[in-house]
């Protein structure tokens, strides 16, 4: 995994002299604007669920950001974690609870929209088929893989979470249930639902696919609504199980396979996945620590998180 990885920089690096700066220039434009729609219909939720606070958008964004900055860097979406806690602090008087349950209003969209994509992708059978997921060069969860069959530990692994999550949702429910049914207040009416929170969604989708037709164009592979939306369904593939951070490794691995009948170079592809990837991810860590310093006045969690230490305790 970590040669290939090592040989995708490698292309980039010796492509680097070739990327066309303007289209590189508008691609980061057009993230930026992505994580601020994505940012202001959480906004939305989160204001609907507390119609009596005031729910600014500046440290929603900034919460956003910085979670974003932090799933940069770490696997497993330890950045969502940052994102409630700094979203729980930009609300006085809100539950940890119902934040976390308004992430998943945006879900809805996210995933519809996710499905249409590796729909059509499906129809035009450029992804690899199940059996074929595990000898991928780089797949970096190859392990749940065995000769085309799930791995029995990744079953047995799944269902203790699955158990564990029922257990817990047995025992809690009752105490939980109204801060949960908080967060989906705004689908009261369903059109505000549509005015306030679907509408940002679908500018995300739609600067999602521009800041690739724009990446495509800064490595000079043509810019078609096709390959944008291959590139985006490759991309949403690697990070399905983020095993590593942004799912590098798999990514290059599919992108490769997916446009392995566009008359692409393998060393162009790469050095595009590698390049999209690494100046996404750069950033998305600039602008995420920025929000959390400007936040917190520090990017040390531990000084912030921890209980303040009173002077004049006794000493135990």
């Amino acid at each position: 995994m970590f040669d290939a990885i090592t040989t995708a920089i490698e292309q980039f690096w010796n492509f680097l002299s070739d990327i066309a700066i303007l289209p590189l220039l508008a691609a980061i434009g057009c993230h930026l604007l992505k994580l601020a729609c994505t940012s202001r219909a959480w906004r939305n939720v989160l204001a609907a669920a507390y119609p009596e606070l005031s729910v600014r958008w500046p440290p929603i964004l900034a919460a956003y950001v910085s979670g974003v900055g932090v799933n940069a860097i770490l696997p497993a979406r330890g950045g969502d974690v940052v994102r409630v806690f700094l979203a729980h602090r930009a609300i006085p008087g809100s539950s940890y609870t119902t934040i976390v349950a308004s992430t998943v209003v945006l879900i809805f969209v996210d995933m519809t929209l996710a499905l249409l994509v590796f729909a059509w992708a499906l129809t035009q059978g450029v992804l690899p088929s199940f059996d074929a997921l595990g000898a991928l060069p780089a797949f970096d969860y190859s392990w749940v893989f065995d000769e085309g069959v799930i791995h029995p530990g990744a079953v047995i692994a799944f269902v203790a979470v699955v158990a564990g999550a029922t257990w817990l949702l047995h025992h809690f429910w009752n105490r939980l249930r109204a801060r949960v049914a908080q967060a989906f207040a705004v689908f009261e009416p369903p059109s505000r639902y549509a005015r306030t929170v679907v509408v940002w969604q679908l500018a995300d989708w739609g600067l999602r696919l521009a800041t690739v037709w724009f990446f495509l164009g800064a490595f000079g592979i043509e810019q078609t609504i096709g390959n944008a939306l291959l590139a985006q369904a490759t991309m949403s593939l690697a990070t399905l199980v983020p095993a590593t951070p942004g799912g590098i490794g798999t990514e290059q691995a599919l992108i490769v396979y997916a446009f392995r009948d566009v008359g692409v170079a393998r060393s162009t592809l790469l050095a595009f996945s590698v390049g999209m990837k690494l100046t996404l991810t750069v950033v998305n860590v600039i602008i995420g620590f920025t929000a959390i310093f400007l936040t917190l006045g520090t990017v040390r969690f531990k000084n912030v998180v921890q209980p303040p230490v009173d002077p004049d305790a006794p000493v135990p």
